[in-house]
Order: structure tokens, then sequence, then C-alpha cells
């Protein structure tokens, strides 16, 4: 029998529902049919909708958000850890040791024992040691990248293969750091990473198309529904994830995704050419609404504080608060990426820059303003990812400029990482710039958010959660990280939100709780709002709907 379209297929009743629409409206009900939202109101507005067929969820004071979306995130390499040698979840060097060697134990066909997801702050001054991993897996080659991906864990049978030895010289765009005689420890930093990884097997498309699905299922449980990947291409990592993307256009691509398409620190606009033809084929599959496109660039400028190669305006302390002299990496040419941004902009992509230092924030939004210079302004939503410091006299730029403020928020919180291999080094005046959430907000930038997983958790609540308190998550006391930068629990929902639609050129049809839009939507176990901050990342997803459809239900 044909369905009724007089009625809804699916009635959510008995709010809250924060619409996130641009008036920042509540409601207590909403109607979906055909996938997208017809009625946004009070229970009264969606009564006469609903009929025999129609679903009705009874909100009973839990609140229903807008499907919230990752600016910057790995799902496919998430994914594929996953299903490796995962160390996320576990925190200290002996629990990574047997963890590998339980690994290698039941793996005994893998040539390579890989995965990865190590903390720094389990290990003195953020760098373990081969012999840890020799003793548990001798025989057979290991290289396990660490959380945030800026360094590699190899033992001495992977070190022999990649034929490093005392002789090797560092690369230009990494370190390879050594005993007190010169022997490499098995912690290779940066672009030194390579030179071990470029000697792992292939990971095929079969298997990371598996990864992408266990990401997505993943993703789905923190209440995502879409997200930009800050990775796809050649040269980055362990391999080129975007036919795994291809793959799953058979509809198993139930997210809404955008890549941003790898940038060869080692080339330059020759690589243009790919990009378009990459974002052409990904415009064409139109399985699944069409929910994978390719518009956008990544461009790394830097690295991470904790290695001391985020580039910085000024020189990393030592040990004893000196000046060090060294201001850490630019991987990318500052005198050449204005130019490089500006032929992307004039192009049609969108720039996704990681600019983790002041330096690194500063060449990415002078590269902008030269690209509006000589372009002018092209709509293509050019955003700034990790902004660890910033300058204050960058602050207001980024709203001049019309660049997205891409933050994560999970970071920005006193924790060993930040307090032993960080701050020392940084001084406390550059410390205080951290993360500068709030005001960046107070200037009137856009903002979005994201998690880089698995860098960090998904878990959107979990980065809610510090946006607002700058604590980490059920941490009731204890120091604050830069108070005057903690941002309401509103802005840093609309960030997850609304702020992200926005970056993946998505909020014409996601993002908001509006009629029209697709029934892309979120529920949780509670209403945040009601509640005290502290327990603000406790909050649990309930259910993820993508065009009213659950793709997630919690056990």
């Amino acid at each position: 029998m044909p369905r009724d379209h007089h009625f809804a297929d699916l009635v959510f009743t008995g709010g809250p529902v924060y619409t996130v629409d641009p008036a920042r409206s509540w409601a207590t009900a909403v109607a979906v049919r055909d996938g997208r939202i017809v009625v946004v109101g009070d229970d009264h507005d969606v009564s006469h909708l609903v009929g025999a067929d129609t679903e009705v969820v009874d909100l009973a004071g839990r609140l229903l958000l807008p499907g919230f979306q990752d600016s910057h995130v790995h799902p496919v390499l998430g994914g594929s850890a996953m299903r490796s040698c995962y160390l996320h979840e576990l925190e200290d060097a002996q629990a990574y040791a047997d963890a590998v060697g339980a690994y290698a134990a039941a793996n005994p066909d893998r040539a390579w024992i890989t995965g990865g997801g190590w903390s720094m702050e389990a290990f003195p001054g953020g760098t373990p040691h081969r012999d840890l991993l020799d003793s548990v897996v001798p025989d057979r080659p290991v290289a396990l990248p660490n959380r945030d991906g800026h360094g590699v864990w190899a033992n001495s049978r992977a070190l022999e293969i990649a034929g490093i030895t005392r002789d090797t010289p560092d690369p230009a765009d990494g370190r390879i750091e050594r005993d007190a005689d010169g022997t490499p420890t098995g912690m290779l930093q940066e672009g030194a990473a390579d030179l071990v990884l470029r000697h792992i097997p292939a990971t095929t498309d079969a298997e990371y198309l598996q990864g992408l699905l266990e990401g997505q299922r993943y993703l789905h449980s923190f209440g995502i529904t879409g997200w930009q990947d800050a990775a796809v291409g050649t040269g980055f990592g362990p391999g080129d994830v975007y036919g795994a993307y291809l793959a799953a256009a058979d509809g198993s691509l139930t997210a809404r995704v955008r890549a941003a398409q790898w940038w060869d620190r080692d080339g330059g606009l020759e690589q243009l050419p790919e990009f378009t033809a990459r974002r052409a084929e990904a415009a064409a599959v139109r399985e699944g609404a069409g929910r994978f496109r390719a518009g956008s660039v990544k461009m790394m400028l830097d690295g991470v504080a904790e290695n001391h190669t985020a580039a910085m305006l000024e020189p990393y302390l030592d040990g004893c608060g000196c000046s060090s002299g060294a201001s850490g990496l630019d991987f990318i040419d500052p005198e050449k990426l204005g130019g490089y941004v500006s032929e992307l902009d004039a192009e049609g992509f969108q720039v996704h820059f990681h600019a983790l230092g002041d330096r690194a924030v500063r060449s990415a939004l002078d590269a902008v303003e030269e690209a509006a210079r000589r372009n002018g302004q092209r709509g293509n939503r050019h955003h700034l990812a990790h902004l660890q410091v910033v300058h204050p006299e960058d602050i207001p730029r980024f709203r001049e400029l019309g660049a997205t403020a891409n933050i994560q928020p999970l970071w920005a919180c006193h924790e060993p990482q930040m307090d032993e291999l960080t701050i020392p080094f940084l001084g406390q005046r550059r410390s205080r710039w951290q993360y500068p959430f709030g005001s960046l907000a107070r200037s009137g930038a856009m903002l979005a958010a994201g998690s880089d997983w698995s860098v960090s958790t998904p878990d959107v609540m979990l980065g809610v959660h510090v946006a607002v308190n700058r604590r980490g998550p059920g941490e009731e006391d204890g120091p604050v990280l830069g108070p005057e930068e903690r941002i309401d629990l509103g802005t840093a929902l609309a960030a997850y939100t609304a702020g992200s639609a926005r970056v993946n050129h998505l909020d014409d049809v996601t993002g908001s709780v509006q009629v029209g839009k697709y029934a892309d939507l979120v529920l949780l176990d509670r209403d945040p709002f009601a509640g005290p901050t502290a327990a603000i990342g406790a909050t649990q997803v309930l259910r993820t709907y993508v065009e009213g459809d659950l793709v997630h239900a919690a056990q």
C-alpha cells in the first residue's frame, strides 16, 4: 500500500529542540517527511501530521539538535587503526607494550605491526624508546604513530629495514631522536617518520573501505552526521583514502563528507590538475544524494608544539627558561604560500590550513588576504584548524578576512601533555594565547569545531565540555586554562553544527533544524542547558538520524 504523504514519517514531540537557526530559537516538536523537515514548532503544530504509520518519538525533556558535523577528522585512518593495534584507549607505557605484544601474538601472519595512538605524556620528554618494543616484538618490524600523527615509534627491526643508523641525517622536515652516542632511539618526528612508513605494505582500497565503515559507525555513535576528512590523497600517512570514499558511494556512505585533498608540501601548483579531476569525479557520484565532495585542499603549514615543530614567531624556551634559538618548522615556504592559495582560490577550492603556531597562523591569514586582494571575495570559506597559539594582533583578522576558526576544543585544558611538554617551553606570555576561543568569538570570527580523531576522541560533548569549562571532562576543580577564553554552551554547540555545516558548504541543507532542511538530527540523553556546566561532558547520544533514517541507537 502506498504511503499517505499527508502524514509525517517521523515526529518528535515533548521538546526541547535547540534549532541553531539564525535566531537560536527553541521549539518542542519537529516533523519529518521524505527525509526533510516539514514542521518546526510546538506539539500542537505537528499533531495533525501523525498517522497510523508515523513514528513518534517522545523527547521527554531530552535535547534534540541538528546532527553534529566534525570539521577536521580522519575517519578512514581512525577506523583502520581500530582494526589494527589500537592504543588510543590506553594510557601508560607498559599497557602499550602489553597490547603490542598481544596483538603481534594474535596476528602471526602480519608482516608489520601497525596501528598506533600512544600518548606522548606516557614517556619522559614525550619520546619512547625502541627497546620497549623490541622486548615484545623482536623479530618483526613495528611502526606506531602517536595520537597526533606527528611522530612514529619504531622498533629496531623497522629501523633496520629503513636503513636508519647513527649516520642517517635528519630530513629537512623532521628529526630522528637519538641516544647520547647518536644511535637512533626509535622515535621519529614529523618527516623522519616517512623513512619507515614508506616500507609498510600499502593498505588496499578494500581495507580502507572497511576502515571507513568502521569509522563512520563510530562517528555516528557520537551524533556526527557529516565531516571534513582532513587528509585525502597521497603523501599523508600510510596511504590514500580517496578510493574508499568512491567505493562507499554504493550507498554505504551515510554521512555527508567533504574531502580536503592533501597538498604535497614538496610540490607546487602542478598538483592542481589532479585536485580538479578528483573534485569533478566526486561531484559526478550521485548515489546517496551526492554525499561525497572533494572541493577542499589541505595545506599543513607546521607541526605541533610538544615536539617544537609548530611554527612560532619567537623561539621556544629550553628547559631552563632561556631561548632555545629554535622556532619550529615551515612545511610550506611562506614566500610561496600566498601564490599557491591565490591559485587554489581562483579555481574555486576551499583551503583547509593546519596552522598551530602563531607564525603559521599569521602565514595562513596573510595568504588568505593575498588571495582576496588578487581574486576578490569568492566565497570559498577558507578555514584555519587547530590554532593553538594565536598572536593577539591576528585575532581580528579572522573576521576581517572571512576566515573561519576551526577549533579542536578538547585540547584546551590542563593535562600532562600541556603542563609538562608545552607551557614550560612556550612561557607564560604565549601560554595565555593558547586556544583563544572566547577572543575569536568576541571579535566576530566564525567558529567551526572538530576533533582531529584519531588524535583525540570524536565525542562531541566532551569537546563542548572543555570549550565551556576549559577543564578536562570530570574535573570539577583545579586550574582553568585561560578562563577568559571560555565560550558559552550555545556557541559551542553552534560551532559543531551550523559552523561546521557552513565550512562544509552544507549550510543550505543542514546544520540547523529548519523547514526544508535534511532531517540530520541527534537526540541526547538530557538537556545540558538545564544542568550544571560541570556535567556537560557526561551527556550521551541516544540516537543519530540522517535524512530521518536512524543510523545509530544507543544500546
